[in-house]
């Protein structure tokens, strides 16, 4: 039998309100063996050997942090590229600046390409947003270079342009283009369902084993920087599984990598697809054949409703938008209720990506019906992003038994934005709507969908706590949950969206002992400081990995 390895801290704050505060915990294996202080585990130390690791003597230990939505593959894709973002990044490995205004995206592009030693390398920049960068088109990027393919992506990921230079070298027919819903090729612009197309001949550069694996690499890094101990890859095989799927074993089932992956693969096909509901059932049962130790496949399983939220591609019911707003469904919704269907009856929990007010309203008329049909309890139906929502929806969620799984950095990204360009201050300030939720008692996480925000639960509490955008405004006060309460929604909430709750997210005898260790304790920097925490690392099932640090 393992020794037992107390550690110890100036705080171990367990997140379990029957003993939500102690300074000791003991750990043998991958297991907490029990919580509370040195002499209060005497029997155990006594029946047993043991060492006390006073490491975190003056750190504070909390449940790994949690990201219940991210996407490994869509960030090991968008890492390599080039950042043209309108708000800065930090990334372990560096700062990227801003970059504001349409010329200056522009001078942006030609800079990159200037410095591309390649002159046949394509160029890949990511974040575009119209908001802060004007309108791209298959014209403007011809401007940039006539020969070298260029390819900007959308802040949102659901929107990519391309240039003259790109349709040659995809070797894409334009009648072939012209003939999918979602792709314009007079303008170069491929959206929603249409990225599909682009992935197809995109796949051979974007994933090849060099760039995708150094891809994961950095993704790596940016997930334990974090502070994360689990994450949800909730779309896991969004490109191309089986070319995916051997680069993402090689890079993350590592005994060096100090965090598990849940895997949520689509319900069905994201380019559309055969949608017989025994194949989709047989097609994600099998994919539990794949499973390892670090990355599991499970009864989770992803459905899209309407387009995506930074794209402004979401389906807004009444009033609209300032201006003319179109959005998508990214799956036509008497599919989606079928498919909804298929997975509800097999017992499936069933995770709906919605951004829009009518998006959500979709999800929830489905929820009901299938309750109606086929009661169910606990069944964890839970609403992904929630971006633009009525209250009456929230209690309608309470009613439903539905759970939420919120991006709350729409609010500090585009709240400012949205308000001036889109929806107006009273929609654009209740935007993840967290104090609606909690009041209604529907069990919430916080995520960050990275790269659609910054991997940093952290920073994910901060705005949930303080609902501030980019340009220093409060956006909907009665919006923000407590100091308390966001930092449940990082850990033990986002575990129970997970289904883990019995395993993670709280530091209790039994579970697995992941911890995240912070260098000062939240609930005495107070909510507005939580941002600003240093994480010294994670303890991933009952090893220590200190972050290195790499500027």
């Amino acid at each position: 039998m393992e020794k037992i390895t107390v550690y110890t801290a100036r705080a171990v704050r367990t997140m379990e309100p029957s003993l939500p505060l102690a300074n000791a915990v003991a750990v043998r294996g991958d297991r907490i063996i029990e919580v509370g202080s040195l002499e209060s585990m005497q029997p155990w130390l006594q029946a047993h050997p043991h060492t006390i690791d006073d490491r975190f003597a003056e750190h504070v230990i909390m449940p790994g942090f949690i990201d219940p939505h991210l996407h490994p593959s869509m960030a090991a894709l968008l890492l390599p590229m080039h950042f043209t973002t309108a708000l800065e990044w930090k990334l372990p490995w560096q700062d990227v600046p801003s970059t504001r205004g349409h010329n200056e995206f522009l001078d942006r592009l030609k800079e990159i390409d200037q410095n591309m030693e390649d002159p046949d390398e394509p160029l890949f920049a990511w974040g575009h947003h119209p908001i802060w960068h004007g309108e791209m088109y298959r014209q403007t990027l011809n401007g940039i270079s006539a020969t070298r393919p260029v390819i900007v992506w959308h802040r949102g990921f659901h929107t990519l342009v391309v240039n003259d230079a790109t349709v040659e070298w995809m070797g894409l027919d334009e009648v072939e283009g012209e003939r999918h819903p979602q792709v314009n090729m007079a303008e170069g612009r491929f959206f929603e369902t249409g990225l599909s197309l682009a992935f197809r001949y995109f796949n051979k550069f974007t994933l090849a084993p060099k760039r995708f694996a150094d891809g994961l690499e950095r993704l790596r890094q940016v997930v334990h920087h974090g502070g994360h101990t689990t994450i949800g890859d909730m779309a896991a095989g969004m490109f191309d599984l089986e070319m995916e799927w051997p680069a993402l074993v090689k890079a993350l089932e590592r005994d060096d990598t100090p965090f598990r992956v849940q895997m949520i693969p689509p319900a069905m096909p994201l380019g559309g697809g055969k949608k017989e509901g025994a194949k989709l059932i047989a097609r994600t049962v099998g994919l539990r054949e794949r499973n390892t130790h670090r990355l599991q496949f499970y009864d989770h399983i992803k459905l899209f409703a309407d387009g995506g939220f930074y794209a402004g591609l979401m389906q807004l019911g009444p009033p609209g938008a300032i201006e003319e707003h179109h959005g998508e469904w990214m799956t036509p919704p008497e599919t989606f209720e079928d498919v909804a269907r298929t997975f509800w009856n097999e017992g499936f929990r069933i995770h709906v990506h919605c951004t829009g007010d009518m998006g959500v309203e979709l999800a929830l008329d489905t929820l009901e019906k299938l309750q109606w049909e086929r009661p169910r309890f606990n069944h964890r139906f839970t609403i992904e992003h929630f971006g633009v929502s009525t209250p009456e929806q929230v209690r309608r969620m309470a009613d439903l038994g539905a759970c939420a799984s919120v991006n709350i950095y729409y609010v500090h990204e585009l709240g400012d934005a949205y308000w001036k360009n889109k929806l107006g201050h009273e929609r654009a300030s209740q935007m993840s709507r967290l104090g609606t939720l909690a009041r209604h008692g529907v069990p919430t996480a916080v995520h960050t969908d990275f790269t659609m925000a910054p991997a940093l639960p952290l920073t994910s509490a901060w705005v949930a706590a303080t609902r501030i955008t980019e340009a220093g405004h409060v956006m909907g006060p009665e919006e923000r949950l407590t100091l308390d309460q966001a930092m449940r929604a990082i850990t033990n909430e986002a575990a129970y969206v997970l289904g883990l709750e019995h395993e993670i997210g709280t530091i209790r005898a039994g579970k697995k002992a992941d911890f995240t260790i912070l260098e000062q304790d939240p609930y005495e920097v107070g909510a507005e400081n939580l941002r600003e925490i240093p994480i010294w690392g994670t303890v991933f099932e009952g090893r220590p990995f200190p972050i290195k640090k790499l500027k």
